[in-house]
């Protein structure tokens, strides 16, 4: 679970913009610190620049998790995958987003904008956020894929 007042790094590109305003507002209403890493209008710009933003507040710790958004939320949970300690998770739902955060202990969530409606994405949000990682067995798994990270 991320606590209400933790610190939190948002960020999309301009597909995403209108979601993450939203997001934004609703977070900022639930308490929580909000940092928005861009970008800050619909002008076409790379998704990457905002998904390495965000994944970097997470990585070192100046925030406990990140959201991102583009259209489809591909192209910045790779890009935010690439980043040394991330475990960006492309969610449709809250479904996923509560698997994601229970046996991957997933810290930022990628939604798409084209996608996914603005109500469910919501939901997958706040779901992300009241969330515990369960730990246990899971534990050995995410210990194994943060050290494929390693890897050539």
């Amino acid at each position: 679970m991320v606590p209400t007042g933790s610190h939190l790094a948002i960020g999309s590109d301009h597909a995403g913009f209108e979601m993450k305003e939203s997001l934004k507002s609703m977070l900022t209403e639930l308490g929580y610190e909000v940092e928005d890493m861009g970008t800050h209008d619909k002008a076409s710009c790379d998704y990457p620049d905002f998904a390495v933003a965000v994944a970097q507040a997470v990585s070192s710790g100046r925030a406990v998790a990140g959201i991102l958004v583009c259209s489809t939320g591909i192209g910045v949970s790779m890009t935010a995958n690439k980043i040394h300690g991330v475990r960006a998770a492309l969610v449709h739902h809250a479904y996923e987003a509560q698997m994601t955060r229970r046996h991957n202990d997933a810290n930022v969530l990628c939604l798409g904008a084209n996608i996914t409606g603005p109500a469910i994405a919501a939901e997958a949000v706040k779901t992300f956020l009241n969330t515990d990682f369960e730990g246990g067995r899971h534990q050995r798994r995410v210990d194994k894929m943060m050290a494929a990270e390693k890897l050539p």
